[in-house]
């Protein structure tokens, strides 16, 4: 009876064999023979071919799950067994094999693991013989298989399922090992990747160092050579191969170095101007606006002025905008110490004029006026600015510096509460500094009065209470705002409060200056005769009476007073201004000598 069982067995061991190793169909014949044998003491050779065939198939199936499922299912080739479960060692744990579904699962595992690695008995309800094979190789247990039998094993059965026991084992450790060897390999894979990665890394941190050496060694350079904002705009150009360019805060040019620059650069818009400042400032690092890569430069938030690239084709990349950021640190130390530079001449320059204003002691206003750069022996002109919907700000003051600037005036600058004066070295334009003044705050609403001409320092206060007095006028006139020079004003300068008798004496000495020069010279009586002539309301004979001329001779002096003061009778404000002139000569300041 059991050899006519381990046959069956046997043959179904085969089918199964057959089912999952290729080319068993030939050594399908091993496992029909039929016939009643006595049990042997050894396994018949066929059952060592058909340990072989399994053995086969277990080493050449690469998934250990799938490994235990193969010898779970042939066990009963080896005897009078039954696999009742199966466990594989995953993680340093027993988990059962997929294939387990018995009830009593969870108590069996309880068992086995208890084993700690060891072979023993196992408790498996209508099954007389129940033991827990370990499956072990040479880096230790790799599971269990628990296998049942109806009756106690013979010998040869018990070495049957001993060998199926250890060739399971050996295919395990083979699938571990090749699964440790895929495993090591994608390891490696991946080590392989993430040292290129590394590598790439590292080119590109050593790029990028080498980049920033480059930028850092340029900006010192520039710092070292104190070339200023075009040294900046240089060394950015050659650094991008962009057009650099430095703006003021009002968006005026002060360098351009690459190609492309504009010409003439166009004006700016100040309301735009404003917003892009805004736009930019609101955000972190340089902005992009339409064609230009544009960086703020702002030393403590002040905006000093601003440092961009031209970048039409969009070819700025990260090491640009690297270039661009320590251009405008660069820039910014420069325009602060340009600024620092300017606030102190500035203050110079105000200390100077205030006191020059008030009075002052020419040896003194001549060394300081040196200092700062300005020639003060030469004739000077007191310029007051008014705009009235404008603060009188230090911004306007600058506003007002700038202006001047522009349009030609050598000039030293203070401001008082409403009004900004200007100390310059010519007579100003008639209308060029008002023109310049009105593009630069938008508005036209401004009044500007400029003095006569200043022979000397101590002449400066009196010319600034001219400047101030042809300012009022001006803003008392019909046309309230342009500019009004008070050499201009006639009859204006004397009608004024706060007239001084010295004021009379430059009225008179403007109008008849000339004919009483003459009239010392060869003892004639020119300015008497215009007088006589405006006294009498311009009639030639009642005047001839009165000087006991002839008719001829009154025509005669008439028309040298004409050539020598260079004024005419018959245009009305000249014959107003000097029939004033000659009334204040003779009641006033008391006639000849």
């Amino acid at each position: 009876m059991a050899g006519s069982r381990t046959h069956s067995l046997h043959h179904r061991c085969s089918d199964r064999a057959r089912s999952l190793t290729p080319g068993s169909a030939r050594r399908h014949s091993t496992f029909t023979r039929r016939g009643p044998r006595p049990p042997p003491l050894t396994p018949p050779d066929h059952d060592i071919r058909d340990l072989a065939v399994l053995s086969r198939a277990l080493f050449d199936t690469p998934d250990e799950d799938t490994i235990l499922r193969l010898a779970m299912d042939h066990i009963a080739a080896a005897g009078p067994y039954r696999a009742e479960a199966g466990y594989l060692t995953v993680g340093g744990d027993l988990r059962p094999s997929p294939k387990d579904g018995m009830t009593h699962a969870s108590a069996l595992g309880r068992r086995v693991r208890e084993l700690a690695g060891q072979d023993g008995p196992v408790t498996v309800p209508g099954r007389p013989w129940s033991r827990a094979l370990g499956l072990r190789g040479l880096e230790g247990l790799h599971g269990y298989l628990v296998v049942t039998s109806r009756s106690q094993p013979n010998e040869a059965e018990q070495s049957l399922l001993a060998t199926i026991v250890q060739d399971t084992a050996a295919a395990l450790s083979v699938a571990f090992a090749r699964r440790r060897q895929r495993e090591d390999a994608l390891k490696l894979h991946r080590l392989r990747d993430e040292h290129t990665a590394l590598q790439r890394q590292l080119i590109c941190v050593a790029a990028e160092l080498v980049y920033q050496r480059a930028v850092q060694s340029l900006v010192d350079d520039v710092a070292a050579s104190s070339g200023g904002e075009e040294a900046i705009t240089r060394a950015l150009h050659t650094l991008t191969g962009l057009p650099a360019l430095v703006e003021d805060r009002f968006g005026r040019l002060r360098s351009w170095t690459g190609p492309g620059c504009p010409d003439p650069y166009p004006e700016p818009d100040p309301v735009r101007q404003d917003e892009m400042l805004h736009t930019v400032a609101c955000q972190a690092g340089p902005v992009r606006i339409r064609d230009r890569l544009i960086s703020l430069v702002r030393p403590h938030g002040e905006i000093l002025g601003v440092l961009a690239l031209v970048d039409a084709r969009n070819e700025a990349d990260e090491h640009s905008v690297l270039a661009l950021e320590h251009g405008a640190a660069s820039l910014a130390s420069e325009l602060t110490h340009l600024r620092d530079l300017a606030d102190v001449e500035r203050r110079l320059h105000r200390e100077l004029v205030n006191d020059l204003l008030a009075g002052t002691d020419e040896a003194s206003a001549y060394a300081r006026s040196a200092a700062v750069g300005h020639d003060l022996h030469r004739s000077h002109y007191i310029v007051v600015v008014q705009w009235p919907n404008r603060p009188t700000d230090e911004t306007f003051a600058q506003t007002v510096g700038q202006a001047a600037s522009a349009v030609g005036m050598r000039s030293l600058l203070t401001r008082r509460s409403d009004h900004v004066v200007l100390v310059a070295d010519a007579r100003p334009h008639a209308r060029a500094l008002y023109e310049e003044l009105s593009r630069k705050t938008g508005t036209r609403s401004g009044m500007i009065g400029v003095s006569a001409p200043c022979a000397s320092l101590d002449e400066i206060p009196h010319r600034y209470q001219e400047a101030q007095r042809a300012l009022e006028v001006r803003r008392q006139s019909r046309e309230r705002y342009g500019t009004t020079f008070f050499e201009e004003l006639g009859l204006y300068r004397i009608l004024g409060p706060g007239n001084e008798y010295r004021e009379l004496e430059t009225f008179v000495q403007e109008w008849l200056g000339q004919l009483i020069d003459y009239d010392s010279q060869h003892h004639t009586a020119m300015v008497e005769t215009l007088s006589q002539y405006f006294s009498c309301g311009g009639n030639y004979d009642e005047t001839a009476d009165s000087l006991a001329i002839h008719r001829s001779t009154l025509r005669y002096r008439l028309q040298r007073i004409r050539d020598i003061s260079g004024n005419d009778l018959a245009n009305v404000e000249d014959r107003l201004n000097l029939q004033v002139a000659t009334r204040v000569w003779k009641i006033v300041l008391g006639g000849p000598g």
